[in-house]
């Protein structure tokens, strides 16, 4: 079947997938180093906890047959040796079926993570990662040409990535439509990155052009994927500048960088094609197969997407092999932040040397400059942000971070930019505080250094010590 593939995409093959190939790596060295804190046997949402209580068919995962912390660890580090062995081109150098295997291998592994990874991994890049490396797996190396039905398949990925973006924006938060989000987005959004200080002091008629822009590349340009080149790579390759736009503003893990990933796949490099031999019949049937059942599965995420009820960040089966997407459907007008601090006094007062922790991304000290950490995801701070809309999102696990962090308990520690109590000498109290913060103004930034300023709200979670048997009180 001639038509089944596509020569002149080629390079774009092989870039996209060096950068998947990336991305997974980081996504796994992610897991590797936080695991313990977060998901361990003595995680703040323990992975034998849940795997006794979901059953295999609803949360597929290799750690329903056998967990500990030792074997998750090297789960997670052949993570690492796969993907970065796909960065290096290693499928390249096997045969065909070699090389869907290899692709085949992180999209299991990493499944696994993420299907017990509860709240920690409920983030819509996490299944957009798995979505589209399973696609991969059927995209072919140097044997045959990139097949077209594969190419379609990531079109149509990024097309709901980005529509469906758009769409739950201008059905949410009225401030999209009237183009005044982005008077609060770059100050309230999670986790700010070194430039969104300066991003948030645009003037507001550059922030209404943004929200402008931002409504025509998830709106029109999607559509424009499915038309013939060189239109399809110029939409593709203004989701790109867009998406780059984002990386500068904020800290949004790997999100913008995979939806770069899935743009590259449409863009057409202008180079011409090595020779390569026709595909195998087997491997024709395999992917239209595949593709047949994506395309069946894929009914419900756009059924979801044209409804008047659409949810974000949602799969709609185990395997999350079709999911929904989209991002800040409505825009906090004000940030709060749950501040925990630490007390070594035998009785807590309000006049006690109370010592702050501090993460490494989320806004704390007033004076601590936003770094630039995506696309590595920070999950514990990303959750803190939650945890300040409202103290629903913090009920699972902050009571467990709170009982760690009176235990000195390192792998929390690791979790954190410091802490305020030496190793061997744990505080007596730990509480936590909700307060408002903004950005300073030019003058304040002069005179103070500050990029923020804070106002105590009210109490988070009062003076709590631990009893006997390591609980909290």
């Amino acid at each position: 079947m001639e038509w089944f593939t596509v020569p002149d995409y080629w390079l774009s093959r092989l870039v996209f997938q060096r950068a998947l190939a990336v991305v997974y790596l980081v996504a796994f060295l992610g897991a590797a180093r936080q695991f313990r804190a977060l998901i361990g046997e003595r995680g703040m949402l323990p992975v034998p906890r849940y795997v006794a209580r979901v059953p295999f068919r609803h949360s597929p995962s290799v750690f329903h047959l056998y967990y500990s912390d030792r074997f998750f660890a090297v789960w997670s580090w052949s993570g690492c040796a796969v993907s970065a062995a796909l960065v290096a081109g290693l499928d390249r150098h096997l045969p065909l079926w070699g090389g869907m295997v290899l692709w085949l291998v992180p999209w299991v592994l990493y499944l696994s993570i993420v299907n017990v990874g509860q709240t920690w991994y409920a983030f819509g890049w996490e299944s957009l990662l798995l979505e589209v490396g399973f696609l991969a797996v059927f995209l072919g190396n140097d044997e045959v040409a990139p097949p077209v039905v594969v190419l379609f398949l990531l079109r149509w990925v990024l097309f709901r990535v980005e529509f469906g973006a758009g769409l739950i924006k201008m059905r949410g938060d009225a401030c999209w439509r009237k183009l005044t989000c982005l008077d609060y987005h770059h100050e309230t959004q999670p986790m700010p990155g070194p430039l969104s200080w300066f991003f948030h002091h645009l003037p507001k008629p550059v922030h209404r052009v943004e929200v402008a822009a931002n409504h025509v590349t998830q709106l029109v340009v999607p559509v424009l994927l499915f038309t013939p080149q060189p239109v399809a790579t110029a939409a593709a390759s203004l989701m790109v500048l867009t998406q780059l736009w984002l990386v500068l503003s904020g800290n949004f893990s790997w999100l913008n960088w995979i939806t770069i990933v899935l743009a590259l796949s449409a863009v057409e490099f202008p180079a011409a094609p090595p020779r390569m031999p026709g595909p195998p019949l087997w491997y024709e049937i395999v992917v239209l197969s595949v593709a047949a059942g994506l395309l069946v599965l894929g009914y419900r995420p756009a059924r979801n997407m044209v409804s008047r009820r659409q949810v974000m960040n949602r799969s709609f089966d185990p395997l999350r092999l079709v999911n929904t997407y989209g991002a800040f459907g409505s825009v906090s007008r004000v940030r709060h932040e749950v501040v925990v601090e630490g007390t070594s006094d035998d009785v807590p007062r309000a006049d006690s040397d109370w010592r702050e922790y501090e993460f490494r991304g989320k806004p704390g000290d007033p004076g601590h400059w936003p770094r630039q950490f995506a696309p590595y995801h920070l999950r514990l701070d990303w959750m803190m942000w939650f945890a300040a809309l409202s103290p629903a999102y913090a009920g699972p696990w902050f009571t467990g971070l709170v009982e760690r962090l009176l235990e000195n308990d390192p792998d929390t520690l690791r979790l954190l930019r410091r802490s305020p109590f030496p190793a061997g000498a744990p505080p007596r109290y730990v509480r936590a505080r909700l307060y408002r913060y903004r950005y300073t103004t030019w003058r304040e930034l002069r005179e103070t250094g500050a990029c923020w300023h804070r106002t105590h709200v009210r109490e988070f979670l009062p003076p709590t010590r631990l009893e006997r048997g390591g609980q909290s009180r």
